[in-house]
């Protein structure tokens, strides 16, 4: 992160006045203030963490994982029982992203959910929507699937098994 001395200057003092306002995470904020004020390169990169950056098509994308998996467990409702027993219903779950390689798209997903009220209907379960494991690539995957499906919120097991496998 590179910052003038100016915007070092002022994190500085935000960090200061943060410790003073939040006593529990004093010691917190003093370990930023001091990174900031002394440039420490190594530790300057842990700030890109708290002032990420998601840009508007990565959000977009997001959004069009949750949906189909909101169209994914909508269509499994509509089935009747044979068909339901064909699917894993613990595979329609949304899982979130991998905190550890997708963090911005974990607090994404959280925003989503908590600040703005989206999806409510999403198992937070006790990740928090932390899959654990990447899965950028593996929801494209099957995002292209859904896509192809000529009706996308009204699906038939064997295409929600085959979005699924994608």
């Amino acid at each position: 992160m590179d910052m003038t001395n100016a915007q070092r200057l002022i994190l500085s003092n935000q960090y200061y006045l943060m410790s003073q306002l939040t006593p529990e995470n004093e010691a917190k904020y003093r370990r930023l203030q001091t990174i900031v004020e002394r440039g420490y390169g190594l530790q300057m990169r842990e700030l890109d963490k708290d002032f990420g950056c998601l840009p508007e098509e990565a959000c977009r994308n997001i959004i069009d994982y949750m949906e189909m998996h909101h169209a994914l467990q909508e269509s499994y409702k509509m089935l009747d029982d044979a068909s339901q027993s064909q699917v894993e219903p613990r595979r329609l779950q949304f899982l979130g992203f991998d905190a550890a390689t997708e963090s911005q798209q974990v607090h994404y997903v959280r925003f989503l959910t908590e600040e703005e009220g989206l999806y409510p209907q999403f198992d937070k379960s006790e990740h928090q929507f932390n899959s654990q494991v990447p899965m950028q690539d593996k929801y494209q995957r099957m995002l292209q699937t859904w896509r192809n499906c000529p009706r996308q919120y009204h699906l038939s097991s064997s295409e929600i098994t085959q979005i699924l496998s994608a």
